[in-house]
C-alpha cells in the first residue's frame, strides 16, 4: 500500500526537510517514528523540500508498506515525534500516486517585522528599515505568470528548466511589518528567499523596479540577494487536483 502522510512543523531546529548526511532533518525524525511504530525501515518521499529553519503549515510525504496503517496511527506517531513536528493525517492512496509530481501548486508566505518582537525572532525577518510600498507591489506583480527564474535559484540547482509559473505574488502590510504571499506550480531551490531579498533591496533604495527587472532578465543568481533568512519562510499549502483525496477534497 502507498500512504500519504500530511504534517506540519516548526523548522527552527532542523537542517531542512529532506534527509542529509550528518544533519538533523524533518524527514529523519518522521522515518525514525515510522520505524518505531511499524518495526520496519520505511523510506519517505517528500512533496516539497524546505531549507534549514523554514516552517510548514502543510507538507506531505508518501511511503510504501505492506502493513495496514489505520488513521489511529496519527495519534501514535504524534506521541513519538518531537513537539515541533505534528502529523495531521494518513491517507491510503493508489500505488501510482506521487506526493511531489501530482501536486499542482505550492503556497508560501514570508514574514518581515520592523519592530523587535521576541515572539517572531524565529519565524520572521527582523528588518527595521523603511520600504517603498509601491516598489514592493510593482516587483511582486512583475513576476506573475511564467518566467525564467534562474536568477533566483541558488547555485547547484539541478533542474531541467528554470521556468516556473506564479499564479499569486503580492505583498501585504501587516502590523509592524510586511508579508509576502506567493503561489506557484513549482519553486526552485532558494527561489522565494531570493525573490524576497531582491525585492526588499529594490524597495530600500536599491534601484527600484528597474533594478529588479534587470536582475530577473540577467538569469545570473550572483546579482540576486539571498540574505532573507530561512526562518521567515512558511510553506502554507501543497495543493492537489480537486477530488484527489476523495470526493469534495483538494
Amino acid at each position: 500500500m502507498r500512504y500519504f502522510l500530511e504534517l506540519t512543523y516548526k523548522g527552527t531546529r532542523y537542517s531542512g526537510f529532506q534527509v542529509q548526511a550528518n544533519a538533523h532533518t524533518v524527514q529523519a525524525e518522521v522515518e525514525r517514528a515510522l520505524k518505531l511504530l511499524c518495526r520496519e525501515e520505511i523510506g519517505c518521499t517528500g512533496s516539497s523540500r524546505t531549507d534549514a529553519g523554514v516552517h510548514a503549515r502543510q507538507n506531505f510525504f508518501h511511503f510504501d508498506t505492506e502493513q495496514d496503517i489505520p488513521e489511529g496511527h496519527v495519534y501514535k506517531l504524534n506521541a513519538i515525534l518531537p513537539p515541533d513536528i505534528a502529523v495531521r493525517s494518513i491517507r491510503p492512496m493508489p500505488a501510482d500516486a506521487h506526493c511531489r509530481f501530482d501536486a499542482i501548486s505550492r503556497y508560501y508566505t514570508y514574514r518581515i517585522y520592523t519592530r523587535k518582537d521576541p515572539f517572531l525572532n524565529d519565524r520572521g525577518w527582523f528588518y527595521p528599515f523603511p520600504l517603498d510600498a509601491a516598489v514592493l507591489g510593482d516587483t511582486a506583480s512583475l513576476v506573475l505568470g511564467t518566467h525564467d527564474f534562474g536568477a533566483f535559484a541558488k547555485r547547484n540547482s539541478q533542474v531541467k528548466t528554470f521556468r516556473c509559473q506564479l499564479m499569486e505574488s503580492r505583498w501585504q502590510a501587516v502590523e509592524h511589518g510586511w508579508e509576502y504571499h506567493v503561489r506557484g506550480n513549482r519553486f526552485l531551490r532558494g527561489m522565494v528567499r531570493g525573490l524576497v531579498g531582491t525585492m526588499v533591496r529594490a524597495a530600500r533604495g536599491g534601484g527600484g523596479v528597474d533594478a529588479f527587472r534587470a536582475v530577473m532578465a540577467s538569469g545570473d543568481n550572483q546579482q540576486a540577494d539571498f540574505t532573507a533568512p530561512g526562518h521567515g519562510l512558511m510553506l502554507v499549502e501543497v495543493a492537489y487536483p480537486e477530488g484527489y483525496f476523495g470526493a469534495g477534497e483538494k
